[in-house]
């Protein structure tokens, strides 16, 4: 049985759920989403979100309110009389009162398996952690920070070359079939809910441009999961001859040195312990580019250090 929902989500990570509900016959009577910003070559056309924008292609109302918290808000809320609400990566916080507005509740997805990594960057902190798994959870929603109780997740491994684009297209794809089974149980009344537990309680705190310069006296994996985790963006850099390269993907390697140091003409950098091999990199002001062209372009000297 289809049930009415309203979708509230924002970025490319909320798109495939959307289009996965509609393709299995559930009605869409709205889609909340957060309002336009400027963007474009010159920063002055309003860009609307990867939601909107799939939303309008389906021809389904999008709502962009500023606050939820308003008695107007909560109004046109209640008018869609939803049978549930399901939120993808939304970006704003649901009061109590939006909450018990649908009759069977709000379901979240969630980038990570609870109740580890609550919070804003769950992708980007299990990479750089270097945790061997993640995974996507359905949760009922309330009002703590992804405290609701847990429906349905799946899992799947982190592997050493895996970074933060990647498994956040895989979890993407991974998330949206699982909201679309999560919403067929809901349907037939055979939808499960368990308590988090309370044991193993990590927060991933939204990332900080701060974060991403590179240290290089860590061991090899510890740089690896760090830029691996902060690719494509903010970008992991290091300054090379006072020019900043952000480091997009790299490779453990065989080798020791200074930290830091360029040990061979493959761009394999000594870390404190062992190496890592520089695959793709970006300059400053230029595109991205595989290492070995940008050593066609570059001539590095003897002793030439990653700082």
């Amino acid at each position: 049985m289809p049930l009415r929902l309203i979708f509230m989500g924002t970025p490319d990570f909320s798109v495939p759920t959307l289009l996965e509900l509609v393709a299995h016959g559930h009605e869409i009577a709205a889609v909340y989403t957060r309002a336009p910003k400027p963007g474009g070559r010159r920063g002055l056309q309003l860009q609307p979100t990867p939601v909107e924008e799939a939303a309008r292609k389906l021809g389904v109302p999008v709502l962009t309110p500023k606050s939820l918290k308003t008695p107007e808000a909560l109004d046109e809320f209640r008018a869609f009389d939803s049978d549930a609400a399901v939120v993808v990566a939304y970006g704003m916080i649901l009061p109590q009162a939006i909450l018990d507005a649908p009759k069977l509740g709000c379901y979240n997805l969630h980038a990570s398996l609870l109740p580890r990594w609550r919070g804003a960057a769950p992708i980007n902190r299990a990479i750089m952690e270097g945790d061997a798994e993640s995974g996507v959870m359905v949760m009922k929603m309330d009002v703590g920070l992804d405290t609701g109780d847990v429906a349905m997740a799946e899992r799947i491994a982190i592997s050493d070359n895996m970074t933060a684009v990647d498994l956040h297209d895989r979890l993407s794809r991974l998330g949206a079939d699982l909201m679309v089974r999560a919403m067929a149980a809901l349907a037939r009344g055979g939808l499960q809910l368990k308590k988090q537990s309370e044991d193993g309680v990590t927060y991933a705190a939204k990332i900080d441009k701060a974060e991403a310069r590179i240290d290089w006296t860590r061991p090899a994996r510890a740089v690896l999961r760090h830029i691996h985790g902060l690719s494509p963006f903010p970008g992991a850099w290091a300054e090379l001859e006072n020019a900043r390269v952000k480091i997009l993907r790299c490779e453990l390697a065989r080798g020791s040195g200074e930290p830091g140091a360029v040990l061979d003409d493959q761009l394999t950098i000594a870390c404190g312990e062992e190496a890592i091999r520089i695959v793709e990199l970006q300059r400053e002001g230029k595109g991205r580019m595989q290492a070995a062209d940008f050593l066609r372009g570059v001539s590095l000297k003897a002793g030439v250090k990653f700082t």
